[in-house]
């Protein structure tokens, strides 16, 4: 079987403020930086050839999608098995707020990060479990290379996976806005070849 590469992104940065919150999956749009940042991946990847780029429904991921897609007139495939892990009533506040509200559940959420359920919200075991099956079904039903558009959360559970890493251990790596992850499959099954690339933007 011919080896064949996945581009593993993660989309470009949101505005968030300054306080450190939980995002999850509310739909914020790309910042002035984060257009910047997909802009600069279009053209680290111009010369590539893929054969399919995925995003999730977020609007985040589909316009960075969009940005990358121009060089090489390709649509982006959404899928919302993709999209960024499931927070529930965490959603949109700071830490310190929920640290503050419930520390019980915070602290619990330390301990325990990989099987940790928000209230409405899912785990990352739930997440990973979502998304390898998703990860799986892309990469065998297509062919040559592909991207995909993911989230820091998402693309996580992906490289967890990989390298063999326990979800324990999943704030182990860095995965910053705009930065590339580059994974082989082949015979051999998955191999990471670079981890959190990230690309200084260019002034226009």
């Amino acid at each position: 079987m011919e080896q064949r590469l996945i581009y593993l992104i993660r989309h470009g940065a949101i505005k968030v403020g300054n306080n450190k919150r939980f995002i999850g999956q509310i739909d914020l749009p790309l910042s002035e930086e984060g257009i910047s940042q997909a802009k600069r991946l279009q053209q680290e990847l111009s010369c590539v050839r893929l054969s399919h780029i995925f995003c999730s429904d977020l609007q985040r991921s589909l316009h960075t999608a969009n940005i990358i897609a121009e060089k090489h007139s390709i649509k982006p495939e959404i899928t919302t098995q993709i999209r960024e892990i499931n927070l529930g009533n965490w959603e949109g506040k700071t830490f310190d707020e929920i640290s503050r509200k419930y520390p019980d559940e915070f602290k619990q959420r330390g301990k325990d990060i990989a099987n940790f359920r928000p209230p409405g919200g899912e785990s990352f075991a739930d997440c990973s479990k979502r998304v390898m099956a998703e990860f799986e079904r892309i990469v065998q039903n297509t062919t040559g290379h592909i991207l995909i558009t993911g989230h820091a959360g998402i693309n996580r559970t992906i490289i967890c996976h990989i390298m063999g890493i326990p979800l324990e251990k999943i704030f182990s790596f860095s995965q910053d806005y705009g930065c590339l992850n580059l994974i082989i499959y082949g015979t051999f099954g998955y191999r990471m070849k670079k981890l959190n690339q990230t690309f200084r933007v260019i002034p226009v």
